[in-house]
C-alpha cells in the first residue's frame, strides 16, 4: 500500500522513454522511433501512452511579452494496459510532423513531449527536441533571397494577426535586411511567412518595407502606407526559377 502512495506522486512509478530513428526532419515527413516503457515498484494501471509535438510562440500584452508553450499536434500510442513491477515494454510508433510546425531557426524550439496517463498519479513525462528542417520548397525561397544580396536578421515565432491566422495561434515570420546589392539603401527589409497549403505546395506571404524617402516618404513610413503585402506559391515545378520570381516582384513593389 505504501508502494501505491508513493507512485501516485511521481515515486517509484513507471518511467517513459522515447528514442527517435532520427531527431532532423522536414514538417510533413514521418517521424519514427520506439516508446520505452519501464514499470515501478507496484503494478500500474496506464489509461494512455501518447507523442505530442510542442512548441513556444511570443505572446504581447499590455506591452508585455511572454512565451506560450502550445501543441501543435497529439498522437496515442495505445490506449489502455497494465504495467508489471519492473517490466520492460517497447512500441514502436510513426507518425506524420504537421506541415505547419515552424522551422528551429534562431529561438524556435521544437519537441516531442512523451507522457502516461495515470490515474491519480503525477505524468512521468519525457521530452526529446527535434530539428525542423526547411522543405525543399523553402529552402528555393531563403536561398534566393540570400542571393539577392538580403542577410536573415531574426526569425521569430509570434501570435498570429486575426488576418494570417489558421488553424495555430502563431506564426513564424522571418526578417531579411539588404546588405548588399540593387536593395541596400531603396528597402528597410523583407519580411516572409511561409503557409503549406498541401500537395507540395507552400504559398508565401511577403511584406516588402519601402526605405522613406523625403517628407511625404516619412509621412506614408509613419502611417505604415510604405508597406507592401504580396502572395505567391512555390511549389517543386516552380522552385528552380524562384529567385527570377522574387527579383520581379521586389522590383514592382520597390
Amino acid at each position: 500500500m505504501f508502494n501505491k502512495m508513493l507512485s501516485s506522486i511521481g515515486i517509484g512509478s513507471a518511467k517513459v522513454d522515447a528514442q527517435l530513428d532520427n531527431t532532423q526532419c522536414i514538417a510533413g515527413e514521418t517521424v519514427k522511433g520506439v516508446v520505452k516503457i519501464v514499470g515501478g515498484k507496484t503494478e500500474q494501471q496506464i489509461d494512455q501512452i501518447y507523442l505530442s509535438v510542442n512548441t513556444k510562440y511570443i505572446k504581447e500584452r499590455d506591452d508585455k511579452k511572454y512565451n506560450v508553450d502550445v501543441i501543435i499536434d497529439k498522437f496515442k500510442i495505445t490506449d489502455s494496459l497494465v504495467v508489471k513491477p519492473e517490466e520492460q515494454l517497447e512500441f514502436p510508433f510513426s507518425f506524420v510532423l504537421p506541415e505547419d510546425t515552424p522551422l528551429t531557426v534562431g529561438r524556435t524550439k521544437v519537441w516531442l513531449s512523451t507522457g502516461l496517463e495515470i490515474k491519480n498519479a503525477i505524468d512521468p513525462g519525457d521530452k526529446d527536441s527535434i530539428e525542423v528542417k526547411p522543405s525543399p520548397e523553402v529552402a528555393a525561397v531563403l536561398e534566393a533571397v540570400y542571393t539577392l544580396g538580403f542577410s536573415l536578421r531574426e526569425v521569430e515565432t509570434k501570435e498570429a494577426p486575426r488576418r494570417f491566422r489558421g488553424r495555430l495561434p502563431f506564426i513564424q515570420e522571418f526578417e531579411y535586411v539588404p546588405r548588399s546589392g540593387p536593395y541596400k539603401g531603396v528597402l528597410d527589409e523583407i519580411e516572409l511567412l511561409f503557409t503549406p497549403t498541401g500537395n507540395g505546395q507552400v504559398e508565401v506571404i511577403m511584406q516588402i518595407d519601402k526605405r522613406a524617402r523625403g517628407l511625404s516618404g516619412l509621412f506614408a513610413e509613419a502611417l505604415d502606407r510604405d508597406e507592401s503585402f504580396v502572395r505567391f506559391e512555390v511549389s517543386k515545378t516552380n522552385a528552380h526559377g524562384i529567385q527570377e520570381t522574387i527579383r520581379n516582384i521586389i522590383d514592382q513593389y520597390s
